[in-house]
């Protein structure tokens, strides 16, 4: 496993959250440990049936969602499941891109996490489009 496929846990935000259709998909059976977390400097902007994470300093913004831990012996076919649903190409061309973020814990925890952010095809819609979540909660939008 190269640097940047580090084993880290994953922010979801999206379906990929417990009860949403990918993650019953692509990590049901996968999860070591799901926790609430909150990834501060980001908006969340609705895309089409799923949503799109951007870097955003804007004072409050900050997306909700769940840090997923996958179990050690899951981890390599979950990160090839996740970087393929979301389209992330390692020319980073892709419609999402995976960064390693801090995310931080209900209990105020910070941990470092991949993360899926809009990729440059994503952005380009969004510039169309905007369509910001005011809530940062795709489950409460």
């Amino acid at each position: 496993m190269s640097a940047s496929d580090e084993a880290l846990p994953f922010f979801v935000y999206g379906t990929l959250r417990s009860g949403g259709r990918n993650h019953a998909a692509h990590l049901a059976g996968r999860c070591a440990d799901i926790r609430p977390a909150v990834l501060d400097g980001a908006a969340l902007h609705a895309g089409p049936g799923f949503p799109y994470a951007v870097p955003d300093a804007a004072p409050g913004r900050r997306i909700v969602g769940e840090l997923i831990t996958v179990r050690p012996g899951a981890y390599a076919g979950a990160l090839a499941a996740l970087d393929a649903l979301e389209e992330c190409r390692a020319d980073g061309t892709g419609l999402y891109v995976r960064r390693r973020m801090a995310v931080r814990t209900a209990a105020g925890d910070s941990r470092d996490a991949w993360v899926y952010l809009a990729g440059p095809a994503a952005e380009a819609r969004l510039r169309e489009r905007p369509a910001l979540i005011e809530s940062g909660d795709w489950a409460n939008r």
